[in-house]
């Protein structure tokens, strides 16, 4: 059997990542796609606990526990969820990965990158997404979004300056020059997050139909007939 595909979805806050996940779920299913969704952190049972430390608003953590939670739920669902199915030839759609961790816990928190790309390989064994779609998003229209949501996580509390930060980051994630310094992360392709939501779905089918994936493009094709 061949080896499934794992799809990431990642941005700033606000860029609507989870929403067009959810629906391109949807979509595959529909065409009788196997897949599985899963998000970070999260997704096992030790993932929701460290979820729930990670975004507690009333919670303070240093920037290393920070990190090393990521990790921690990260090493559990790749070992437990995102490596059996991609064994079965499933389609993996994950919400965050990596790239999320550059962008907050080295560009945002200030921590050193070669400490936690040390990290990020004892978590991950190896394991490279076959295509993030980055939702490229101004991040003052992002975090208007995520207040409309409600009330802020401690993620989202962290302040502007540090928003500003991570958006800056996932930008610059987009450069083929840092690409190639960073094969860990795979190849990235950007989305525009503005506009309707059927609209920057039509942009995530777009980037799907460059994966070389036999389930991938008979939906793709499906969809274009």
């Amino acid at each position: 059997m061949a080896r499934g595909v794992l799809v990431v979805f990642e941005g700033a806050e606000g860029a609507g990542k989870t929403t067009q996940l959810r629906r391109l779920e949807q979509w595959l299913r529909v065409h009788g796609v196997a897949m599985t969704a899963l998000r970070e952190p999260g997704g096992t049972r030790a993932g929701e606990r460290i979820r729930e430390l990670l975004l507690d608003p009333s919670g303070e953590l240093s920037p290393a526990t920070e990190a090393l939670l990521f990790m921690a739920s990260r090493a559990e669902l790749v070992a437990s969820c995102v490596r059996p199915a991609l064994e079965r030839g499933e389609v993996v759609l994950l919400d965050r990965f990596f790239l999320s961790t550059y962008a907050y816990q080295v560009d945002g928190r200030g921590l050193p990158e070669a400490a936690i790309r040390g990290a990020n390989q004892l978590a991950v064994q190896g394991l490279v997404p076959d295509i993030t779609l980055l939702l490229d998003l101004a991040t003052d229209a992002g975090m208007a979004r995520a207040d409309a949501r409600g009330a802020r996580d401690r993620m989202e509390r962290a302040g502007d300056a540090f928003h500003e930060r991570v958006g800056l980051a996932f930008r610059t994630f987009l450069s083929s020059e840092w690409q190639q310094a960073h094969p860990e992360c795979g190849r990235i392709v950007r989305v525009d997050a503005a506009g309707t939501e059927d609209a920057v779905f039509d942009r995530v089918r777009e980037a799907l139909a460059t994966v070389s994936s036999e389930q991938l493009s008979v939906a793709l094709q499906s969809h274009s007939e």
